[in-house]
């Protein structure tokens, strides 16, 4: 059998609707993000990356980047293997202990990615509790999904940001069921906020367990960053918050945080925990000063939101279509593959503005768009340079503006 052939022609159909995904070489400068170096031949070599989840530019912190280089120096690159055999290091108890202070909570579990942990914690529980029903948003993450089909554990679907809706799939369950209501702080792809508060609400008085992924939201929420849950005083509410390294704190890496007996019972039963090589101590490192930076330090996320202000803003008086939210992304809305790839095209090579497109299946069809994170290292003339660009590509391809 031709399995090329097999492979080509599923790659095939994805180009022909325009879903087929092209990633461009950059090389990111430290010091000087959001600008980064491109390697594509048909763009210019230097580039302004406005889809990053670095949100803050922790990832090229000072101080963060010097916690990588000192802890690689005296302990060298891997952690050594998986926790329980070899790579159980000081960095590693550190961190987690960070991290559980950040939440509020007594305890924290480190893993090698955001995706990693959901996946592992989800399907653990699932599978592990008795007679577990996990209720899940229906617009939860991938990681979320894929960790509660693995736990083969029985499954509701509750309508997006609905707590009505919940509470009437909570009250059709059996009593006997152990409820474990699963969603987001912050959905990456809209930006929309949950209502953290009736959510809560609906599942204390059902007796569920609360599983909250706060990745879009930690570090760039709250007085000390703890997201969502800390802003609005609900941390201790909420059985389990998990959440990434990767995003506003800058580095790699993903976690759960909550009880001491929950934490262990993940730590215990969870493969994807158990059979993996543990983050390197210098991530860890990392990771433990920029969170310790941004419990202190507001400048970060004050400056950021003032950003996304002004962008929101221009974008209005230009009459570019986005949507509307109270988070830190921005939307701008295509609704067509095709135009969607090729608008990030002509920003990359005409103007070198760096956006990836966001397509299906990331995104429903016929919800394409540009995916906008402000981050307090844009200027304002790199605002105003971008709201240009794109005011006259929607002029050059005939695109529809909001409407005022």
């Amino acid at each position: 059998m031709d399995f090329d052939a097999l492979f080509t022609e599923s790659l095939d159909a994805l180009k022909r609707e325009g879903n087929y995904r092209i990633f461009a070489e950059l090389e990111r400068r430290a010091g000087a993000f959001p600008r980064a170096i491109s390697h594509d031949a048909q763009a210019p070599d230097d580039v302004t990356v406005w889809c990053s989840n670095d949100y803050l530019g922790m990832g090229q912190h000072p101080t963060v980047i010097q916690a990588m280089v000192d802890t690689a120096h005296a302990c060298g690159c891997g952690a050594g293997g998986t926790r329980n055999i070899s790579g159980n290091t000081h960095q590693h108890a550190m961190l987690e202990a960070e991290l559980a202070d950040l939440h509020g909570k007594d305890s924290a579990l480190l893993f090698t990615s955001g995706y990693v942990s959901n996946w592992a914690a989800l399907s653990t529980l699932g599978s592990k509790l008795p007679d577990a029903v996990i209720l899940s948003d229906e617009k939860n993450h991938a990681s979320m999904i894929e960790g509660i089909r693995h736990s083969k554990a029985d499954k509701v679907i509750w309508r997006h940001n609905d707590p009505e809706d919940l509470d009437r799939k909570l009250a059709a369950l059996p009593v006997n069921a152990t409820k474990i209501v699963a969603f987001e702080s912050v959905y990456s792809m809209d930006g929309d906020i949950c209502p953290m508060d009736e959510i809560v609400e609906v599942a204390e008085r059902h007796g569920a367990m609360t599983y909250l992924d706060e990745v879009h939201a930690v570090g760039m929420y709250g007085a000390r960053g703890g997201g969502i849950s800390e802003e609005r005083g609900l941390q201790d509410r909420i059985t389990l918050i998990e959440g990434t390294l990767g995003k506003a704190f800058g580095v790699v890496g993903g976690y759960v945080t909550g009880s001491a007996a929950l934490c262990d019972f993940i730590r215990s039963f969870a493969s994807g925990f158990i059979f993996t090589t543990a983050l390197p101590p210098a991530c860890a490192a990392a990771a433990c000063t920029s969170i310790r930076h941004l419990k202190e330090s507001g400048a970060e996320r004050a400056r950021q939101k003032e950003q996304v202000r002004k962008l929101r803003a221009r974008l209005d008086a230009q009459g570019i279509p986005h949507l509307p939210n109270d988070s830190h992304i921005i939307p701008v809305m295509i609704k067509d593959p095709v135009k969607c790839r090729q608008l990030a095209d002509i920003l990359m090579q005409d103007f070198g503005i760096y956006v990836q497109p966001i397509n299906y299946p990331t995104v429903p069809k016929g919800t394409e768009r540009l995916r906008f994170t402000p981050g307090p290292l844009h200027t304002d003339e790199d605002i105003e340079y971008l709201v240009q660009a794109l005011a006259t590509l929607w002029k050059r391809c005939a695109l529809a503006h909001a409407v005022a």
